[in-house]
């Protein structure tokens, strides 16, 4: 199949590479490369990574154990800052329902998202298992406490 012409594409599609051409060829983007370039040129150990995300996840079978949400917040907003160094910057807890929790993280780079979403939700779901007496619907036997799938966002 034979390429588009530029005159054939789409009205939007058309805006769209133009402001993707207008954007990278801004002040901001060059000075952004420049100063990159220079850091790099100087000391590549000064550059720093500080990547940040919204991960989200339920309980299994969106069971309601945190009920009400604000009598386990102060405890589990602890337990979160405790895992930053599990992933390479901070993990705190940003809101709690009755099934599920929303979590900042920042990190590094360093290590893989995947492997990030797994640690903070084993270890979480251990340290809430152990040291939370009153949990609602504590999880049978072999269940964790976390459903297996999480929701992931770049923020910042």
């Amino acid at each position: 199949m034979a390429a588009q012409s530029p005159a054939s594409r789409p009205m939007a599609h058309r805006n769209y590479l133009q402001f993707l051409r207008d954007f990278l060829k801004s002040d901001k983007i060059k000075y952004q490369k420049a100063l990159a370039l220079q850091k790099l040129g100087q000391n590549p150990d000064e550059i720093i990574v500080n990547l940040k995300y919204h991960l989200l996840w339920n309980t299994a079978h969106r069971n309601p154990v945190f009920k009400p949400p604000k009598t386990y917040f102060e405890n589990l907003f602890d337990l979160f800052l405790g895992f930053g160094e599990m992933v390479g910057g901070l993990a705190a807890l940003m809101w709690l329902a009755t099934d599920h929790v929303h979590i900042y993280v920042e990190t590094d780079g360093e290590k893989p998202l995947e492997a990030i979403a797994k640690k903070l939700k084993a270890a979480s779901s251990k340290a809430i298992i152990k040291t939370v007496a009153d949990i609602k619907g504590k999880p049978g036997k072999g269940d964790g406490l976390w459903d297996k799938a999480y929701f992931l966002e770049t923020i910042g």
